[in-house]
């Protein structure tokens, strides 16, 4: 492994053998055999590697070497210290500066993606007011039990886990609360929810950067954030108030992604910018944060949602499944590198 680490492309931040990748090693009189698990199977690695085969054999004294690739998003939860919530290995917090960008859709996709990935997730609601989770995993019905009176089990729909205020109100009640009451509820259903073994719980906040944020940042130890927009100016504006106020309450900000990138026309394919081009890669460089990806405006998302099936739930092999698969594994990796340089590689592909 020494000699594997010795010999590491460059571009990388952290190489496979420090970050933990490398699983096992084995020498034949033929062969050496190097076997690396992996959050993500194309980015490029293997033709970086297969680079250093040549190395390796005058070191070994192999004559050929080969490369073995699996595939376990779990293996890279950073494991932050959130001690206030038990079990929970990781939170990811998804905001964004203004309303109507997509925001939640895009959380609940993720969510679903790190779960077909391998990882163990759970997702809380924290718009209080205006829950939109419960109707997006089409649990609308369901109530949280408890059995002891003080805590309660959290929704179970697709493989993961969710709670909501929305599952504790009536669906056309609003929750007329001021700010600190809403953020006091918020707290109570994060840590009266027993969340189980978690290796993410995304929390899906209100727009803005209100009275819930700042709960989040003081009272929830929370591992990062992204921030989704659309590229209209308006949208960008409000997006990088989202990343100051992450900096200033020193949540670390993941990145950035694009929804509403560009529309692909159904029947010829042909793709075009309705609400402008490169404004999340403007703010990606402006404010030095990972683009993580784009996502298409396509009426699909959309009617997926509104039925209670999300799109990696109804289409799990279709193309915009694996855009969400793909932003996945590169959140998990990033937390992985948890403020180290990640490696450009991730981040040059539209997805």
């Amino acid at each position: 492994m020494a000699v594997l680490r010795q010999f590491v492309p460059a571009h990388w931040a952290q190489d496979p053998v420090s970050a933990g990748f490398v699983r096992d090693l084995a020498l034949t009189a033929e062969q050496l055999i190097i076997k690396l698990v992996l959050p993500f199977v194309d980015y490029g690695l293997e033709s970086d590697l297969r680079q250093l085969d040549a190395r390796l054999c005058q070191v070994s004294g192999a004559k050929a070497v080969k490369w073995q690739f699996g595939q376990d998003i779990a293996t890279l939860s950073h494991a932050s210290n959130a001690q206030d919530v038990p079990g929970v290995r990781n939170i990811i917090a998804v905001s964004s500066g203004k309303g109507g960008v997509g925001k939640s859709t895009t959380a609940v996709n993720l969510a679903l993606a790190l779960r077909q990935l391998g990882a163990r997730v759970g997702i809380l609601d924290a718009d209080v007011y205006g829950p939109s989770i419960p109707m997006m995993l089409g649990v609308t019905q369901a109530t949280p039990a408890s059995d002891d009176g003080k805590t309660m089990s959290p929704v179970a729909a697709h493989g993961i886990v969710a709670n909501s205020i929305g599952f504790l109100v009536g669906a056309d009640d609003a929750t007329v609360w001021r700010g600190p009451m809403a953020s006091k509820a918020l707290a109570q259903i994060l840590r009266e929810t027993r969340w189980g073994e978690l290796d993410y719980l995304v929390v899906d906040l209100p727009p803005g950067t209100g009275d819930i944020q700042i709960t989040m940042a003081q009272q929830v130890p929370t591992t990062a954030a992204l921030v989704v927009t659309t590229p209209q100016n308006v949208a960008l504006a409000d997006a990088v108030k989202g990343i100051s106020m992450f900096r200033k309450v020193n949540i670390p900000v993941l990145g950035v992604i694009e929804n509403m990138s560009y529309h692909q026309c159904s029947q010829c394919g042909h793709q075009e910018a309705l609400f402008g081009e490169g404004g999340g890669l403007r703010v990606s460089q402006q404010h030095q944060v990972p683009l993580l990806g784009q996502l298409p405006l396509d009426a699909t998302i959309g009617r997926h949602m509104d039925s209670g099936r999300p799109t990696l739930v109804a289409e799990p092999e279709g193309d915009l499944a694996q855009r969400y698969l793909t932003l996945a594994a590169r959140i998990a990796c990033g937390l992985y590198f948890s403020g180290n340089t990640i490696p450009t590689r991730l981040y040059t592909r539209q997805v």
